[in-house]
């Protein structure tokens, strides 16, 4: 499905800080024509107390993943759980995606739009990435929204396709600012080798984004995810390195990563899609990965004392 047409309705599934994020400004717009889909306990408590966003609290359209749609079903689905949530959010939107129903999933890592693929196909999957410091506190997300940003679009884009365009209408309406990457596969791996440095170095060192700033010690683990991404033919390097350390000084030096906020929160971390990943794919590629398998292996040990295994 190539054209172009009005986007109007939108189902979510995933209110963590970037679900919150893209819920806020949708609903503003959309009104019930966001539906919010949640189930069970989750339901009633979203019903019931709603979110809140910015210190504003919103109440959405809450939608069971039971609850059939007919005819009725959304323009666009978004998929912005966390990774390990992944497989059980596809099954609970499976009533949502319809023929002509265009997906994303914003998610970390490189592998969602692979992951969703094997559900629902590539033909109306659009590549996407949050880039959004954002925090999640006991039922309260933050984010300055100034710095916040959805990239988007087919896996090239030398030309935008009629329905990227759609979707980069529809965000812009909501004021959600909206990147089409000429490389969608490129920027998705560049956010990766952020978020694999960053979110894990941060969880077992305890560090905020300031340390990026100021310390080189700390972007060292970067080097790892780019020589993979060369042997799968994406073209990152130590110039990208550099080009984070200077987008990180805009970031609010006492804002911490996701997986840092969920060692801090007792709650699981996707650490398998990080450090995990990057081990499996450096012993498929022959790449060495000592740096992840510390890190790796030193989260998960926080992971365990979170649960109190001793």
């Amino acid at each position: 499905m190539k054209q172009k047409r009005e986007i109007r309705t939108v189902s979510l599934i995933g209110l963590g800080a970037i679900g919150c994020f893209l819920a806020s400004h949708l609903g503003h717009l959309l009104g019930s024509d966001l539906r919010v889909i949640a189930g069970g306990s989750r339901r009633e408590r979203l019903e019931r107390e709603g979110v809140i966003v910015n210190g504003v609290r919103h109440h959405f359209n809450i939608v069971s993943p039971e609850e059939n749609c007919g005819q009725n079903y959304p323009d666009l689905a978004i998929i912005i759980t966390k990774f390990p949530a992944l497989p059980q959010a596809l099954e609970d939107m499976r009533n949502q995606i319809g023929p002509d129903t265009l997906i994303m999933a914003p998610l970390n890592g490189v592998e969602a739009e692979d992951k969703v693929a094997e559900v629902f196909g590539w033909d109306n999957l659009l590549y996407s990435l949050a880039k959004v410091s954002g925090v999640m506190k006991d039922g309260c997300a933050s984010f300055n929204p100034k710095a916040a940003r959805i990239e988007m679009g087919e896996k090239h884009n030398e030309t935008m396709s009629p329905r990227v365009q759609a979707v980069k209408e529809l965000f812009e309406r909501a004021g959600i600012r909206t990147v089409v990457p000429e490389d969608m596969e490129r920027a998705i791996w560049y956010k990766y080798m952020c978020n694999v440095s960053e979110n894990q170095s941060a969880a077992v060192l305890g560090i905020p984004f300031g340390a990026w700033s100021v310390s080189a010690d700390a972007n060292f683990i970067r080097e790892e995810v780019i020589a993979i991404a060369r042997k799968k033919g994406i073209s990152l390097s130590e110039k990208d390195m550099e080009k984070q350390a200077s987008i990180l000084r805009d970031v609010p030096p006492e804002n911490k990563p996701s997986t840092l906020q969920d060692i801090e929160a007792g709650r699981k971390t996707e650490v398998e899609m990080f450090g995990g990943t990057i081990i499996r794919m450096g012993r498929e590629l022959g790449v060495p990965t000592p740096y992840n398998e510390m890190f790796y292996h030193g989260i998960k040990v926080l992971e365990q004392k979170n649960e109190g295994l001793f």
